[in-house]
């Protein structure tokens, strides 16, 4: 399989969670493959935007290659890397209204998870290649602050090292009557979540022909 893109995640291990994920977007990121979606009114609609990217927080965006890296110099590197990183932990997960979505976000101090971020950002950023002029325009359309601008310019993505928000996405931008619905149906479905939460491997996905992201590799924390 040839891959497009790559991206650092955090994705689910087997268990009551990862099959909420999946389930609820109709997209195994694991797996690769559809998997049924639950049967909630609207559900298709309301998940159209994360659904490619499967169920996930991500820790290094999305990003092509750059010229003379190939995908088993990437594989090394992050597998070098996790030696070094302890696991990560937070008090536990919440459902949270988030910049216009519905998200999983941490409880308490995000500090630890942060520390694994921006690893991930940092040394595999000579995997990345330069953000295209069109890349960069479709990041500022958001607005972005000072700050957010200068990490963009840096790193390709703005909401890295202090602006990092761990989240995992479960539906795209909402009206504003619309988050008591979602935020009631979610809960309906969401297995008890884990407290603590510990965030112990990280993920190697690639975006697929399709669009669609895939898990290639997952590597276990063991610094």
């Amino acid at each position: 399989m040839s891959y497009s893109r790559f991206a650092i995640y955090y994705v689910p291990a087997e268990g009551a969670l990862a099959d909420f994920g999946a389930a609820w977007l109709g997209w195994d990121v694991a797996r690769g493959c559809e998997t049924p979606q639950m049967d909630v009114p609207g559900l298709h609609d309301v998940t159209m935007t994360p659904r490619k990217y499967g169920f996930h927080a991500t820790l290094k965006a999305p990003f092509r290659l750059a010229d003379g890296r190939t995908v088993a110099d990437l594989d090394a590197a992050v597998s070098d890397l996790v030696t070094g990183l302890a696991p990560a932990t937070c008090n536990g997960l919440d459902l949270t209204a988030l910049g216009g979505f519905l998200a999983l976000t941490p409880d308490g101090d995000m500090t630890d998870l942060r520390r694994v971020a921006t690893a991930c950002v940092r040394n595999l950023d000579m995997f990345r290649a330069a953000a295209t002029d069109a890349e960069l325009a479709r990041r500022r359309k958001t607005g972005l602050s000072a700050l957010q601008e200068a990490l963009l310019t840096q790193w390709g993505y703005p909401y890295v090292m202090e602006e990092f928000q761990f989240h995992m996405t479960l539906t795209g931008r909402l009206p504003q009557d619309g988050f008591a619905q979602w935020s009631k149906a979610v809960l309906r479905h969401l297995p008890d979540l884990p407290r603590p939460f510990v965030l112990d491997q990280i993920a190697l996905c690639g975006e697929r022909a399709d669009g669609r992201f895939e898990l290639i590799h997952r590597y276990m924390l063991t610094g």
